[in-house]
């Protein structure tokens, strides 16, 4: 059962509006901060739609803008020199996108790009520095988010290349649906490719044996899941050693 997140209100009343109307803050990391720390970072935030592949900041270029997700699904891909991609990191709404801003790093070697669209906070650059200056839980919060993408991006190199394309797309959908909250996962055969670094052939078959056999059904770019704790024991170690390790680390924070 998903809990829907409460709405805040901008100037001590907390309330997120702009030209749209009241906007529901559902980002993990802006929730976990005090009414002082969320109330000063709001007056630096602009609420913005993202559309499938909007990209967020690119290789070796400035970062003009840091995301904190609020839905939808971001992915962080390593690009190579023949234009090949492979996902090293993928976030939701317990996320934030621009991960070099907050040690001081104005680019990144990676592309960040939306895999599903959805909605995000953002902040120019240069405000996210003064702010993180005078935020201490928000500094908090986000060198823990690092932390956890870091040993994402980990364990994802050691699984693409160790486990099968089958076992890798179980576990990569296992962890598109958790950040989604939905059975439904809105993706091609090319972009999951992508995520995995393999071919689309790969994939094709692989999706394949898992519609095959009741997990998923796949149709016109469209992925839902049918059967997930079938999908969870068909995945491999990864999914399970990474929710695990998160587990632990929220519980040592506390």
């Amino acid at each position: 059962m998903t809990t829907k997140a409460p709405s805040f209100r901008l100037n001590h009343g907390f309330t997120s509006t702009d030209g749209a109307g009241v906007r529901a803050i559902r980002n993990t990391i802006l929730h976990s901060l005090p009414h002082q720390e969320l109330n000063a970072v709001f007056t630096k935030l602009e609420h913005v739609d993202l559309a499938h592949q909007t990209v967020l900041h690119e290789p070796g270029k400035p970062i003009q803008f840091a995301y904190f997700m609020n839905s939808g699904l971001a992915s962080i891909l390593n690009v190579m020199s023949d234009g090949k991609s492979v996902e090293v990191g993928l976030t939701g709404r317990e996320g934030f996108v621009g991960i070099p801003l907050i040690v001081g790093f104005r680019s990144s070697p990676s592309l960040a790009t939306m895999q599903v669209v959805g909605s995000a906070f953002r902040i120019r650059a240069n405000d996210f520095s003064k702010i993180l200056n005078v935020c201490p839980h928000l500094q908090k919060a986000l060198n823990r988010f690092s932390q956890e993408l870091m040993m994402q991006s980990a364990q994802v190199a050691a699984c693409n290349r160790v486990h099968e394309v089958e076992a890798r797309l179980a576990r990569w959908l296992l962890m598109s649906q958790d950040r989604l909250e939905s059975d439904v996962v809105p993706l091609t055969q090319q972009s999951l490719a992508n995520m995995l670094g393999t071919r689309r052939a790969s994939v094709t078959v692989a999706a394949g044996v898992l519609q095959r056999a009741g997990l998923i059904t796949y149709n016109r770019g469209r992925v839902k899941i049918e059967r997930r704790g079938r999908l969870e024991t068909t995945s491999c170690e990864c999914y399970q050693k990474l929710n695990e390790q998160f587990q632990r680390w929220r519980r040592e924070s506390k």
